[in-house]
């Protein structure tokens, strides 16, 4: 059975950091794609970044390019997304997911519940 927890989420103020963890099981890790989502209230569920299996290549939103990064142990079976230069509107639920294959492309398969972060001005 595919498990993803995500820890680390919490209040910050705007101009802060905080640094996600998703902790992985059920599947070979280092094969998989790992991704990160969020959705604020009231909005769709967005990509924030992503971490591809095999080659560890990254993706990124326009909106945190150059503020977030995404990185893996694999060792450790966990993804990471450390942030930094938070701002109000990434408040939200941050999501880790496992993709179907090990490249960015491929769709989200399960779901970690999420963890909150939240950013005040």
């Amino acid at each position: 059975e595919v498990q993803l927890v995500e820890s680390g989420g919490g209040l910050v103020q705007a101009g802060g950091s905080l640094r996600l963890s998703c902790a992985a099981s059920g599947f070979t890790f280092e094969d998989f794609a790992l991704g990160w989502f969020r959705q604020a209230p009231g909005k769709a569920r967005e990509g924030v970044s992503c971490i591809s299996g095999r080659n560890g290549g990254t993706e990124y939103a326009d909106s945190v390019r150059g503020r977030f990064t995404v990185s893996r142990d694999n060792a450790k079976n966990t993804v990471y997304l450390q942030m930094n230069a938070l701002k109000p509107e990434d408040t939200a639920v941050y999501y880790c997911a496992v993709l179907l294959g090990h490249r960015c492309v491929d769709e989200a398969d399960s779901w970690g519940q999420g963890t909150q972060v939240t950013v005040s001005s």
